[in-house]
């Protein structure tokens, strides 16, 4: 049997009084973590999820969040994380590709009505049976008439439960990832990509029992799912949870609780970097005396921001590279080895890496070519998925990862760019025809092309390229405007530019590689 709950399990028994979690002021040992994921278990097993069955979860970095994901694994169940900025018809595509048949989604505020936007969807998908309102307060009503909270779903149920025995190669999660083509798709984990994933995670940052790890990264992503909440937790060590990043909730947590560990993306360490310390005292130097190590990944880490990083707070940063097909680490850096700035590392234990051409031959070091990885991090599949899966993955196992990159003689990567049109905004994957299909939909849009752009905060920002049909007045702003009504915060275009035409090759295919080289 190998179940990623028992990380949690095994801790509840051995640190009972441990703290697990930190959130605001509230702290939760690892016996009431197991305890409250035993009654999610419970609830839904009364509510008819077996083995094998998937159940979503929208939820910001709040304690309801280990407990409901660790608590659908004791069932043998999947969990579908989803992220917290969709509207409702994002979340429709997602529970019913899924095939979930259960849905925790938190109530979110006013200004993000989650409960709203999940209800709506899970209105949209028939499989999925039932809906769990998370409320701010276990005690508080549901936001919405006629749904059950998860106060509610736990009130009657037991704190102990034994878990379904799963085996290895049985599923764990489905992390939902744009990709390359199509709509978003479903990267099939199994426990046992998940376990070794924590683990290693683990040896790489030089987890101790005693480490505490800020988690500003989102948790339904799998880089702060894996590398802070699956490896923290299962070494006995302590997180502390920030639902929304800004410089000063992380700053103060730091000194607030003295951490040791912050892992990022680029734009976090950017906000860092540019954040004025304007208190009586200094906080920055509490916060170098505090962290003794930074992580960055999710896009490459600008060079300047990492000497500046460096030299302002005195952290040693490493970086890594990952996805979610690959449970999420392929490389990391490690403070043992030789560091280069610039390089993602090199391939973490267990897992084969090479940078081939277009024909899937190895490249000589310093050219140019795909990223390839074959080992025990690499997704069953896409879910139900077959022709996609088999395009990502070779017959002799090599996972395809659309990135092209060069390596060097002591075997560090670079990466360079990427194969396909796949942008990377804040570290969060966005795909431009998903954006390119809602954009169509407006009665004053003839055409559109949708490109990243280089941007020093994000790594990348979304660019629409529009040719608006005969006649049409919209402004720029006015497109802008809509967009954002229509779509996840992270994904509608920031820059729109209206062209009288678009470039385009003699089949009628848009040439986007002018669009980027002109960027006007």
């Amino acid at each position: 049997m190998l179940n990623l709950s028992t990380i949690i399990e095994s801790n509840a028994r051995n640190f009972p009084d441990k703290t697990a979690v930190i959130f605001n002021d509230q702290k939760f040992v690892y016996k009431q973590i197991n305890a409250l994921s035993n009654k999610i278990a419970n609830g839904l097993v009364k509510a008819g999820i077996n083995k094998g069955d998937k159940v979503a979860l929208s939820c910001p970095n709040l304690p309801y969040f280990p407990i409901i994901y660790y608590g659908i694994l004791k069932t043998g169940a999947i969990v579908v994380p989803l992220n917290i900025l969709l509207k409702s018809k994002e979340i429709a595509y997602h529970l019913k590709d899924s095939d979930a048949k259960a849905y925790f989604c938190f109530q979110g505020t006013s200004e993000l009505p989650m409960a709203e936007e999940g209800f709506k969807g899970f209105k949209e998908a028939e499989l999925c049976k039932n809906f769990i309102a998370i409320t701010n307060s276990p005690e508080d009503p549901s936001p919405l008439k006629n749904t059950t909270t998860m106060g509610e779903f736990i009130a009657e149920e037991s704190e102990r439960f034994d878990t379904v025995a799963t085996e290895s190669e049985d599923s764990a999660v489905i992390l939902y990832t744009s990709g390359t083509t199509g709509y978003p798709k479903g990267a099939e984990l199994s426990h046992f990509n998940m376990v070794m994933n924590a683990f290693i995670s683990q040896n790489i940052l030089e987890l101790l029992f005693n480490d505490i790890q800020v988690v500003a990264l989102p948790l339904f992503h799998s880089y702060g799912q894996t590398v802070q909440m699956n490896a923290s937790l299962a070494k006995g060590a302590t997180i502390v949870l920030i639902p929304r990043f800004t410089p000063e909730a992380v700053l103060q947590a730091i000194v607030k609780e003295k951490a040791t560990i912050f892992a990022g993306v680029p734009t976090m360490y950017w906000a860092l970097l540019n954040y004025e310390d304007n208190q009586k005292f200094s906080i920055i130097k509490k916060v170098a005396e505090s962290i003794r190590l930074g992580a960055s990944g999710g896009a490459s880490l600008p060079l300047e921001i990492l000497k500046g990083i460096e030299k302002k707070y005195g952290i040693p940063i490493i970086e890594g590279y990952g996805l979610s097909e690959t449970s999420p680490l392929v490389t990391f850096g490690s403070l043992n080895k030789k560091r280069k700035p610039g390089s993602i590392g090199t391939g973490i234990l267990g897992v084969e890496l090479k940078v081939v051409d277009i024909n899937n031959k190895k490249v000589p070091c310093g050219e140019i070519g795909e990223i390839v990885v074959r080992g025990h991090n690499v997704m069953k599949g896409y879910y139900k998925k077959p022709e996609a899966t088999k395009k990502a993955i070779d017959e002799n196992g090599w996972f395809h990862t659309g990135d092209m990159a060069k390596a060097d003689e002591e075997g560090y990567i670079y990466i360079v760019d990427r194969l396909k049109d796949m942008i990377i905004r804040g570290g969060f994957n966005v795909y431009p025809r998903e954006i390119e299909e809602v954009m169509m939909t407006h009665p004053e849009i003839s055409l559109v092309a949708v490109i990243g752009v280089p941007d020093q905060k994000y790594g990348e920002e979304i660019k629409a390229c529009v040719v608006l049909k005969k006649g049409a007045k919209v402004s720029e702003q006015e497109i802008r405007q809509w967009s954002k009504t229509q779509m996840s915060a992270y994904k509608y275009p920031r820059i729109i530019r209206i062209y009288e035409s678009l470039p385009m090759t003699g089949t009628g295919k848009i040439l986007k590689k002018e669009l980027r080289t002109a960027q006007t």
